[in-house]
């Protein structure tokens, strides 16, 4: 069976704002809300060492605060220089009202 990390509960992710979370023995990782779906990356700009939720999401990409490449939330595929690298993704199932992500494979 497959262990389910508990993330945050649906109601605290709000469209256009991201949510930080941060568990043990995984990278940090942000939380979206995009037209009533949710979506889970890492949270750390893959080309700095940028706190992604601390960026301006616009729709459904991700701009880094430090440079102003940014990322689509959904794929993870980098859309604007200097990000060139994708993020993360992960598949998100909502139980019981909270958002929850399977364990990480390159958790530590």
């Amino acid at each position: 069976m497959k262990t389910m990390l508990r993330l945050c509960a649906e109601s605290e992710v709000v469209e256009g704002v991201p949510v930080s979370v941060e568990l043990d023995n995984i990278p940090p990782l942000a939380v979206y809300r995009i037209n009533d779906e949710i979506y889970v990356t890492d949270r750390t700009c893959t080309h700095g060492d940028a706190d992604l939720t601390e960026g301006f999401q616009d729709g459904d990409e991700i701009e880094c605060p430090f440079h102003g490449g940014s990322f689509s939330i959904k794929t993870g595929e980098a859309v604007n220089l200097p990000c060139s690298k994708p993020l993360t993704t992960y598949p998100v199932q909502v139980i019981d009202g909270i958002v929850c992500i399977e364990m990480p494979n390159h958790s530590a």
